[in-house]
């Protein structure tokens, strides 16, 4: 009896015990602070409305440098900040720069940007640092016109964030958009179809017009805006150019259409 019992006792003092035993493991890890910082966190953070939708919001607004573009930079800025505990990013920084034009508007686009779903480690929400890659990309097969500088463009996604990884993953068209019939063909409808304003002719204005324009999945044009103006009616030609242009054949990734921002230039020339 008395061993009986002593075999109880202690049956019931490691029952007991146990959930005393978890308590203790659980104060080991260290208690996190609102000063801290996590690379690598068990949920990552996440743009708000989805990956594809802060990736048309990176391609939607990224605007190329006039300066960038006509020196022939390219290549990717890495910007990195921090996703708060309440979704605003903060501590930006160029992590890999390209050209101080390119990066300032790199920076632009993050701290302007969508808010984000914060990171969440441990069951509490915690802050995050994230690297975001921003893409500056001449297409392809840029010849030169005639008198006329060669294409420049953007790629069609600047960045994808991959949410499995907690990371970005950059996205570059496989084949570029470009003018139905080539670069050539499209400057030489440019030049023939082209009316010099009579105000601008008057003043002896002349010069490259900067248009920015969308090219989307069917080929069509669409958000045509000039990037660099002259004034004196030039601009407003060449928005009647980009306007009335054929249809371009469109970027493609992964063997499918995707949209693709694209800035050239329009010459103006007496």
């Amino acid at each position: 009896m008395i061993r009986l019992f002593s075999a109880c006792v202690l049956s019931g003092l490691l029952l007991l015990g146990a959930p005393t035993a978890q308590a203790q493991q659980k104060l080991k890890y260290p208690k996190t602070t609102a000063a801290d910082i996590y690379d690598a966190v068990e949920q990552p953070a996440q743009p708000l409305g989805g990956v594809e939708a802060y990736s048309n919001y990176l391609a939607d607004k990224l605007n190329y440098p006039t300066a960038a573009l006509q020196a022939g930079v390219e290549g990717t800025v890495e910007v990195s900040f921090v996703v708060e505990k309440t979704g605003a990013t903060s501590n930006w920084a160029v992590a890999k720069p390209l050209s101080p034009e390119c990066d300032a508007e790199a920076l632009r686009l993050i701290k302007v940007g969508p808010r984000w779903q914060p990171a969440q480690h441990r069951g509490g929400v915690v802050r995050q640092r994230v690297t975001v890659p921003i893409s500056f990309r001449r297409p392809a097969g840029g010849d030169e016109a005639a008198g006329s500088a060669p294409v420049a463009g953007v790629q069609a996604t600047a960045s994808t964030p991959a949410p499995a990884a907690g990371g970005p993953q950059v996205v570059t068209p496989e084949q570029p958009a470009r003018p139905v019939g080539g670069v050539e063909k499209f400057f030489e409808w440019v030049q023939q179809n082209q009316h010099y304003p009579a105000l601008a002719r008057q003043r002896k204005i002349q010069g490259k017009v900067m248009m920015e324009f969308m090219i989307e999945k069917d080929g069509s044009l669409t958000n045509i805006k000039p990037v660099k103006r002259l004034g004196s009616g030039l601009d407003e030609e060449a928005i009647r150019l980009i306007k009335a242009s054929p249809k371009w054949e469109p970027a493609r990734y992964q063997g499918q259409p995707v949209r693709q921002k694209m800035v050239l230039p329009i010459l103006f020339q007496l």
